[in-house]
């Protein structure tokens, strides 16, 4: 009976120890064709821009006439070269769009040597493509423009497309060149004297990003 239960013992013994030893031998160091698990954490990309992110603007450039538009067709060019400048504000609701707002203001001799002034003020909508450490946005302005010549006023409005490139300094700076279209028309009682003035800005700016 002794031998019996001695065997009965070390067969139990042997059946509880095998599959311990079982289990290492398929450890992770073990020859195994299977190889380790890669993580997908590589593919995962953070977009550059998140909700609630904002953006502080300043850029400064030249402003060139190109063209006047009255109720007889094109207008002589009295309007030199001149310049310009703005501070813009955007807040962004996803990665790409932001909605803000901006002043400009330029400046620009006529022919007779006096000065034309315009300040727009006014509202903005962005739409930015970034690729590495470039952005690209894409946005267009509108809103309330006084402009003054000689002792004239008017108070009208305008619209400015505009597209830009900035390089992605560091997290908080980017610097860039950006090109802007701006519509400023003049409408007055009299349809004879309604101007439709067209200019192009070409500046170089900094971009605050908090």
């Amino acid at each position: 009976m002794r031998r019996a239960a001695s065997l009965f013992l070390t067969l139990l013994f042997l059946a509880t120890t095998l599959p311990v030893f079982a289990q290492e031998s398929d450890s992770p160091g073990s020859d195994d064709d299977s190889g380790p698990l890669e993580s997908d954490w590589s593919v995962v990309q953070t977009p550059m821009y998140n909700r609630g992110d904002q953006i502080f603007g300043i850029s400064l450039g030249i402003i060139l006439p190109l063209f006047f538009v009255g109720d007889s067709g094109t207008l002589d060019n009295n309007v030199s070269l001149g310049g310009t400048g703005t501070l813009s504000y955007d807040y962004f609701f996803s990665s790409r769009f932001a909605v803000g707002g901006e002043i400009s203001g330029m400046f620009s001799s006529t022919l007779g040597e006096n000065m034309l002034y315009i300040v727009p003020i006014g509202i903005r909508a962005t739409y930015q493509f970034t690729l590495y450490s470039f952005e690209f946005p894409l946005t267009l302005a509108a809103g309330v423009a006084p402009q003054k010549y000689l002792d004239r006023g008017y108070f009208g409005m305008y619209i400015k497309p505009s597209a830009g490139v900035f390089w992605r300094f560091n997290s908080d700076w980017s610097f860039g060149l950006n090109t802007t279209w701006w519509y400023v028309p003049q409408w007055t009682s009299n349809k004879e004297e309604n101007v439709h003035g067209n200019f192009l800005t070409i500046t170089v700016g900094a971009r605050y990003h908090f």
